[in-house]
């Protein structure tokens, strides 16, 4: 059996052997409210009727509440089970079951019923399938564009690292509003935070978009608080620039259970701030930068603005 196709619906078995960490007592400013609401209460319904799986269960967002009560939900395909065991992750890590091929009909179906204008759809990582699931996730979005042609879509993709270079060709010839791929967090943490990546080839997937579509919107986030340096911070900047990066999302870490990487510390409102100007004055066109900031928070808002500054520049 491959070293990263572990057994199925379990939280990260290969970190068993880890000693459970003491978490930090969460300040004030990283306190959110339990979801509740009518609106949650809607659009958890729908994501139950169309037997869909959200990041924002799985991956235990603490921004749940909010957006489901407006009816704003990150769609989760290609399955529950992620064939990688990031160390940040919530995610479970075993063998996935086959692609459903039914599965792009329902996304597409949901978002209409939800009626949203912006739509974020992420995946697990899937090693196991030849083009990392790649056709799936541009049939997903082809069959939004056909049930909600309003709704501008953003894709917050794998990095096909096993996979042919063809397979990043098909999602931008899909043609996605946003392409989004998380560098995570700083190339020193990889080994230990995202094990089964590599910093330099996600950095190259968002410059090879550019190269493919010029005019797409790209987009990658990184968290803070994973015992990265400011300096670190300040380089990832630099290297998305270099790699024509339009929107960068940095977010605090928050630690899912006590055998995943331990938060080191919690980075203040202040110090995301400074980011947040830094990140400006380094010319990205869009900076989320905010102890809650997360790749789909905010995104339709976010993107928004961002086409709105496009369009004005080229007016």
């Amino acid at each position: 059996m491959p070293r990263d196709l572990k057994i199925p619906a379990q939280r990260h078995p290969e970190k068993a052997h880890r000693a459970e960490t003491p978490r930090l007592k969460k300040p004030d400013w990283i306190r959110v409210k339990a979801p509740s609401g009518q609106g949650y209460s809607e659009t958890r319904a729908i994501m139950r009727a169309h037997n869909l799986t959200t990041v924002c269960e799985e991956a235990g967002c603490p921004n749940v509440g909010e957006c489901w009560s407006q009816g704003h939900a990150t769609m989760m395909i290609m399955g529950e089970i992620c064939t990688r065991g990031c160390t940040f992750c919530n995610v479970a890590t075993g063998r996935p079951d086959a692609l459903d091929v039914f599965e792009p009909g329902r996304v597409a179906d949901a978002v209409k019923k939800l009626g949203l204008s912006h739509v974020v759809i992420t995946s697990v990582d899937r090693d196991d399938v030849a083009d990392g699931g790649a056709e799936h996730i541009a049939q997903t979005i082809r069959a939004t564009r056909r049930q909600a042609p309003g709704t501008t879509i953003e894709v917050l993709t794998p990095d096909f690292l096993k996979c042919a270079p063809s397979s990043l060709e098909t999602v931008v010839a899909a043609r996605p509003d946003v392409f989004n791929h998380n560098l995570e967090t700083v190339p020193g943490l990889y080994p230990e935070v995202r094990p089964g990546a590599r910093y330099f080839h996600s950095l190259r997937i968002l410059q090879r978009v550019k190269e493919l579509n010029p005019t797409m919107f790209t987009k990658s986030g990184i968290m803070v608080g994973l015992g990265e340096t400011r300096q670190a911070v300040h380089q990832v900047m630099d290297d998305m620039r270099a790699a024509d990066v339009d929107f960068i999302t940095i977010g605090q870490y928050l630690q899912p259970t006590a055998r995943h990487h331990a938060v080191d510390r919690y980075v203040t409102p202040e110090e995301f701030a400074a980011y947040e100007k830094a990140a400006w004055g380094k010319g990205f066109s869009m900076v989320s930068a905010t102890p809650l900031t997360r790749s789909s928070y905010h995104a339709g808002d976010d993107f928004a603005r961002l086409k709105a500054a496009r369009d004005a520049k080229f007016a």
